[in-house]
């Protein structure tokens, strides 16, 4: 029999050892005695009100816990996998083998090839123009207005280009363009046997497809790649736009040799066809949408975008088909990143186009040699770009500002190719001149971590287009260094002039971006 002294006792246990583990708690029944006094009486209510609390806070904490067991993360109907937000602790930080071997990285690498592929097919006649204007009895300045050519439609395809991509992502707007510009590099040949026109056709309609490539592009690196990694990841994908320029001007002598002036221009253009096929069927716009990522790597993807900034998915959605141009141009950031492309695109496309036939012109060497010494210095550009981008990304890791971090990466890659175009300029022999070559060409890679990825970070709903304005103006100044190098040389009869201007431009860009440049994010929806 209890006593009302037993009926008394306090409880072993707190309200705070009940709730942190509840099944330790076992409420005993009372059983109490027939007569009891008035105290016990009082004492044994007391008791059992205590009794009915602490089981009624028992049925709450399992209803509760329950409820949060049986919670499942929410799918949408277009996701492969679940989208459920994770917080930046709870997901460790890749190993390298973990990242080389990411489903990432395997998008990022057909975005490589993709552009390796577009880059062979433009340098493919900075090859094939030199027995094209020896049968035909062309000019340096006509060389010059068919290998700029391609340009012309390059010029106007970007913005609209960039836009498309912001609206229907960079999956299918690559797909298309990659089709587009294999196709005409498929049909070059046959162009330059019908007619002058129908080849300036194709060269055109060659540079309105590829004027897609580098805003899809970014914005695939945008959806897949956490802020600090972008750098590598724009590294991984323009060492292979520099390596299509390696094995463009390495093999289109040799097919040449073998198939003829079209033969480079049809294994290139069948090449495309093959890679929209891979792309389309093995591919997805999103890291949501892919079915052969790992649950770590999408958990690690969502746990490193910033919050500030909304999924790329929604931005895709809620993204206008009309950008607001005026307010995009109204910022100096803006007009930064139009420099720097400009004159990046300016020494690109020099470089590029005029290579073979200066190392031809100035130190005597054959066709073949000619394009060798032009494809070793890409091939340096695709083996620094990447470390560059390594370099990039950890600079920002150990704490230093994305801004000041992409003025030095772009500082590198103004300022060092100016003072090895000097160094090119007074050469006495083609191996010096080619080392000064892969020098300038080498250091000319740390933009890609400079305006290239600077993009993204300025205006993320806006990359394409951005990107677009900004490859419009590029565009139009590699027309005019294209072209101007032809003149300037018939003009003056050296093309050691024109690369001292290179230089000076170079200098000048460097100053301006380093002025006006800025690594965080632009407000857009109020013009200045």
């Amino acid at each position: 029999m209890n006593s009302p002294a037993a009926v008394n006792r306090p409880l072993r246990f707190s309200p705070a050892t009940i709730f942190q583990n509840p099944r330790r708690i076992r409420i005993r029944s009372i059983r109490l005695p027939h007569q009891l006094d008035e105290s016990s009486s009082c004492c044994t209510i007391s008791t059992l009100t205590s009794s009915k609390r602490i089981e009624s806070q028992h049925h709450g904490y399992r209803v509760w816990s329950t409820s949060r067991l049986l919670r499942k993360p929410r799918v949408s109907s277009d996701d492969a996998q679940p989208s459920v937000p994770f917080y930046e602790s709870e997901v460790s930080e890749p190993s390298f083998l973990e990242f080389i071997t990411s489903e990432r990285v395997k998008v990022v690498a057909m975005v490589a090839l993709a552009l390796a592929l577009c880059n062979a097919d433009r340098v493919v006649m900075s090859v094939a123009v030199v027995p094209l204007s020896q049968s035909r009895g062309w000019s340096q300045s006509f060389a010059g207005v068919v290998q700029s050519s391609f340009l012309w439609g390059y010029l106007i395809s970007p913005i609209a280009g960039g836009t498309l991509v912001d609206y229907y992502g960079g999956k299918v707007v690559m797909a298309c363009g990659v089709a587009l510009w294999s196709m005409a590099t498929f049909l070059t040949p046959w162009a330059a046997e019908n007619s002058l026109w129908a080849l300036l056709s194709m060269r055109a309609l060659l540079g309105v497809a590829e004027g897609v490539a580098l805003p899809c592009m970014n914005n695939m690196i945008a959806r897949w790649f956490p802020q600090t990694e972008r750098s590598r990841a724009v590294g991984l994908a323009m060492a292979g736009f520099q390596l299509g320029s390696a094995i463009g001007l390495t093999l289109s002598p040799i097919l040449m040799s073998q198939g003829g002036v079209g033969g480079p221009f049809i294994i290139f253009g069948l090449s495309g066809f093959l890679w929209v096929l891979v792309w389309v069927s093995a591919t997805s716009s999103t890291p949501e949408r892919s079915p052969q990522i790992s649950k770590y790597e999408l958990q690690y993807i969502q746990s490193k975008r910033k919050k500030s900034i909304k999924d790329e998915t929604s931005q895709t959605k809620s993204t206008k088909i009309i950008p607001p141009f005026r307010r995009l141009l109204s910022k100096l950031p803006t007009w930064s990143l139009i420099i720097a492309n400009s004159m990046h695109s300016w020494g690109f496309f020099v470089i590029l186009s005029w290579m073979p036939i200066y190392f031809k012109t100035i130190y005597h060497v054959d066709l073949r040699q000619a394009a060798w010494f032009s494809a070793v210095p890409w091939s340096m550009m695709a083996f620094v770009g990447y470390f560059a981008g390594v370099f990039s990304d950890n600079l920002i890791q150990s704490g230093m500002t994305v801004t000041l971090t992409r003025k030095i990466m772009q500082s590198i890659g103004f300022m060092g190719p100016g003072f090895a175009l000097i160094g090119l300029i007074m050469a006495k022999s083609p191996v010096v001149a080619s080392a000064w070559l892969t020098l300038a060409v080498g250091l000319k890679s740390f933009s890609h971590c400079g305006f290239l990825v600077n993009l993204q970070e300025i205006a993320p709903q806006y990359s394409g287009v951005l990107h677009g304005m900004s490859n419009t103006a590029g565009t139009l100044a590699a027309i005019i260094g294209t072209v101007g190098a032809g003149f300037f040389v018939e003009l003056v009869g050296s093309f050691q002039g024109f690369l001292l201007l290179t230089s000076f431009l170079y200098f000048s860009a460097a100053l301006f971006w380093n002025i006006y440049s800025t690594g965080e994010r632009v407000n857009f929806d109020e013009a200045t």
